[in-house]
């Protein structure tokens, strides 16, 4: 198996977060894209991406139209993307995406969560060539041959294609996210998932005890409002 199956299995082994969690982050990341480009998401294809995801995720209808109308009304947030790179217990290392509307308080609070959990923010840029940057679809195994489709698919910047069980996942760098989504859009496939990840290039294995002790980190971080998005190198 390649990478695409590599980034499905820690996805699907991820042992923390839960819907209280996961639900503001995407109802989050709906207002940003909403605010961006506006609320109509025929016009507006990152805010399309954004309610797929959603939805993937069991997101209620209502959470969605509710952050929709939020981002396009008056009082709506100003929301500012920053990064955060870390070192976690045993050297793990950790790749925190962040959207905040105050930035004072989220690096005060990201930089207390690694602190108090064996770890230290380094200076940005000290990690980010450990990982790649990769678009990702999810999407069911359509009629069409799958050479065919891979074929169809490098002209938008596809980069690996892999199939199991049905599930189709494609890999591409996350500069051709956009040509990917409009080539999906052409062919009249419907993705399940479309997401900006970064799979570290050189991950590393963690014995079970150093795990758990990664995991509270990994858990106080996911429980703060301002983080979007958390990677590391564990295999």
């Amino acid at each position: 198996m390649g990478r695409a199956f590599e980034y499905r299995k820690a996805a699907k082994m991820k042992r923390w977060g839960n819907m209280s969690r996961v639900f503001p982050k995407l109802a989050k990341a709906i207002e940003i894209a909403a605010k961006a480009g506006g609320g109509d998401p025929e016009m507006n294809p990152v805010l399309r991406t954004a309610i797929l995801n959603a939805k993937a995720q069991n997101l209620p209808k209502a959470n969605i139209e509710a952050a929709i109308k939020r981002a396009t009304g008056k009082d709506a947030k100003n929301y500012t993307d920053v990064n955060f790179e870390g070192k976690g217990p045993h050297g793990v290392l950790v790749f925190v995406e962040c959207a905040t509307d105050n930035n004072t308080r989220t690096v005060a609070n990201v930089k207390m969560h690694f602190n108090k959990n064996g770890g230290q923010v380094v200076p940005t840029g000290s990690l980010e060539f450990m990982f790649d940057r990769k678009a990702i679809f999810e999407f069911d195994k359509p009629d069409m041959d799958l050479e065919e489709l891979e074929l169809e698919l490098i002209d938008a910047g596809l980069e690996e294609l892999e199939e199991e069980e049905g599930l189709c996942i494609a890999l591409a760098d996350y500069t051709d996210f956009g040509n990917m989504n409009t080539k999906f859009e052409e062919l009249g496939l419907e993705l399940k998932k479309a997401e900006l990840k970064r799979i570290s290039n050189n991950p590393q294995e963690f014995t079970e005890e150093q795990q758990e002790e990664i995991g509270k980190l990994l858990e106080k971080l996911e429980e703060d409002d301002d983080v979007q998005a958390i990677f590391t190198n564990m295999e």
